[in-house]
């Protein structure tokens, strides 16, 4: 097997069409996260990025994107916000692990968001999680019906939510994909917020999350699209989520809604919305990412799927040397999530350091 190591600006239109064909030839690789789009916006932003274009005689097999960090390590492309990784492959494509990371260049890749039917990667996984997936594989009307037989008290709750907020403040409106950058960056503060609240890190914090984020924007074709989707109430925006889609699946990215607004759930109101327009629009399926700790996608569900977590590491020394850096840490979380007693202490903690962050923010 041949394996070229590109930029991702570097691929070409037939490189793009084997990737996309790929895609559509394996439905569970069909996550916007896995898109040539992506890859190429990251590459934008990004001078890591990295995509290994593996071929055979009859043509391309694969698609690797990554990223090449100093000492020989690598990480998923976009690891820090990216909500599915692997390789886009041909039906019945084989790869070795440590073969493909010596010909990348690489001692050790780490992933944390794996797509299933990796066979490849499975070896090296620590942790196996669950995305929650609302199926929209029979239009909105089915899941909505699913929804209340498994959480009505959930689906009573919001919708009498939706009615008050209506009645109270005025007549609900909402538009699945919004052009207007005074709204996205009012999205992106709100989303700030949250993440302080919540005592963690802020994605929009890193100036080439917000470039990347406003050039996945920017796209709109029937492959792929980064669209802004807000609910108003009597034309006044509430809610919001900006999300990427491909041509089957939305992707839950960055969900925030005005805390003023709070005791209506707009949030949830915000994603039944979103899961009736994207079914009319002929998606088949939303994915919210994990569902560990989050009692809303929990609700939402209509099933999971798994992703996995972990570190491929060929034998060489480098490798060796980013063991003993990382190893007790990843051993540490391991634990802490392993023990819900301890994952709600841990996010307990959390919490109250974001209160004390907000508070002092005030000041």
């Amino acid at each position: 097997m041949r394996v070229d190591v590109i930029r991702p600006q570097e691929l070409g239109p037939s490189d793009v069409a084997a990737w996309r064909e790929m895609q559509r030839a394996t439905p569970h690789l069909g996550n916007p996260f896995l898109s040539p789009d992506f890859a190429v916006a990251m590459g934008e932003v990004r001078a890591e990025a990295r995509v290994a274009v593996l071929s055979e005689e009859s043509g391309r097999v694969g698609f690797f994107p990554f990223e090449r960090h100093t000492g020989g390590v690598g990480t998923a492309l976009g690891a820090w916000v990216s909500l599915c990784q692997g390789v886009v492959h041909a039906p019945g494509a084989q790869f070795d692990a440590e073969t493909l990371l010596r010909r990348c260049g690489l001692h050790v890749w780490e992933f944390g968001c794996m797509v299933d039917g990796q066979p490849w990667f499975q070896p090296f996984e620590v942790l196996r999680q669950e995305a929650v997936i609302l199926d929209l594989a029979d239009g909105y009307p089915a899941y909505l019906e699913g929804l209340r037989e498994r959480s009505p008290k959930f689906l009573k709750s919001t919708l009498y939510k939706e009615r008050k907020l209506g009645r109270d403040i005025g007549e609900l409106t909402f538009d699945f994909a919004v052009r207007d950058e005074e709204q996205f960056r009012l999205l992106r503060r709100w989303k700030s917020d949250q993440y302080l609240k919540m005592g963690r890190p802020d994605r929009f914090g890193r100036p080439w999350v917000v470039e990347l984020a406003e050039r996945l924007n920017a796209i709109d074709t029937d492959d792929f699209a980064g669209p802004l989707s807000m609910l108003y109430c009597d034309g006044k925006p509430v809610a919001g989520h900006f999300g990427l889609r491909s041509d089957t699946t939305l992707v839950g990215w960055f969900p925030a809604y005005d805390p003023a607004f709070a005791k209506y759930s707009p949030g949830l109101i915000q994603h039944l919305k979103m899961a009736e327009a994207a079914a009319a629009i002929g998606l088949r399926a939303m994915d919210l990412g994990v569902g560990t700790g989050s009692e809303y996608k929990e609700s939402l569900r209509s099933r999971g799927e798994p992703v996995t977590e972990g570190c491929v590491r060929r034998r060489s020394a480098g490798a060796a040397a980013h063991w003993l850096r990382t190893t007790p840490i990843r051993r540490a979380r391991q634990f802490i999530l392993d023990s819900p007693a301890l994952y709600g202490a841990a996010d307990r903690a959390m919490k109250r350091y974001g209160d004390l962050r907000t508070r002092t923010k005030a000041r």
